[in-house]
C-alpha cells in the first residue's frame, strides 16, 4: 500500500470511530436524561444530539468534497451555499424542537453538546 493510500484508509477509520463514539455519547446522555423522568428534557437531549450529528455529518462531508475537489466548479461557493443551508437546517430544527415540541432548552443544550463531549474526550485520549 502506498503512504496516500495508509493515510486514507487511517483517516477514514478515525472519521468512522469519530461517527461511532457520537451515537455511544448520545445513548449515554439519552439514558442520564431518563432519571429527570420528564418526556421533555429526554426529547431535548435526543433531538439535540441527532441534530448536532447530522449537522457535523452534513460539514464533514461539505468540507471534503471542497477540498478533494477544488478545481471542479467553485469549491469554495459551494461549501459556503452548504453551510448557510446547513445553518438554516440546524436553525429550524431548535426552533420546531423548542417552540412546537416544547423541548427543555437545557437537555437541548447538552444534546447539541454530543461533539463537543466526543472531542474532549479525543483530546484527553491523545494526551495520555
Amino acid at each position: 500500500m502506498t503512504e496516500t493510500a495508509e493515510q486514507d484508509s487511517e483517516t477514514r477509520l478515525q472519521q468512522q470511530q469519530l461517527a461511532r463514539r457520537n451515537w455511544i455519547i448520545l445513548g449515554f446522555l439519552v439514558a442520564a436524561s431518563l432519571f429527570w423522568k420528564s418526556a421533555a428534557v429526554t426529547a431535548g437531549v435526543a433531538g439535540g444530539g441527532i441534530v448536532a450529528i447530522i449537522a457535523f455529518s452534513w460539514m464533514r462531508r461539505s468540507l471534503s468534497r471542497a477540498i478533494g475537489n477544488p478545481l471542479i466548479g467553485n469549491a469554495q461557493g459551494r461549501y459556503q451555499l452548504s453551510f448557510f443551508i446547513r445553518l438554516a437546517f440546524v436553525g429550524t430544527a431548535i426552533f420546531v424542537l423548542i417552540a412546537v415540541l416544547r423541548v427543555n432548552p437545557i437537555a437541548l443544550v447538552a444534546g447539541l453538546s454530543v461533539m463537543v463531549f466526543n472531542i474532549v474526550w479525543l483530546t484527553i485520549h491523545r494526551i495520555m
